[in-house]
């Protein structure tokens, strides 16, 4: 899901237009557009693992905003 995100240019990481092979960072903020919700987070720290468990995951970010657009 992530990639095709990134190919249809709803994802930015520090205000850019974040391609799929981007290296991503402890403190990047990656802001995630879809139909009606924009989500930010910052990146607080990198798995360990390629595969998390969504309880990991959760601790891995830092969720700075959520919201629906109207539009």
């Amino acid at each position: 899901m992530a990639q095709k995100l990134c190919e249809a240019g709803m994802v930015t990481v520090a205000g850019r237009t974040a391609k799929c092979a981007l290296a991503i960072k402890a403190g990047d903020e990656i802001t995630i557009t879809r139909r009606d919700r924009i989500t930010t987070v910052r990146v607080k720290a990198l798995p360990a693992a390629r595969q998390t468990s969504r309880q990991e995951a959760t601790t891995l970010v830092e969720i700075l905003r959520d919201e629906i657009v109207e539009r």
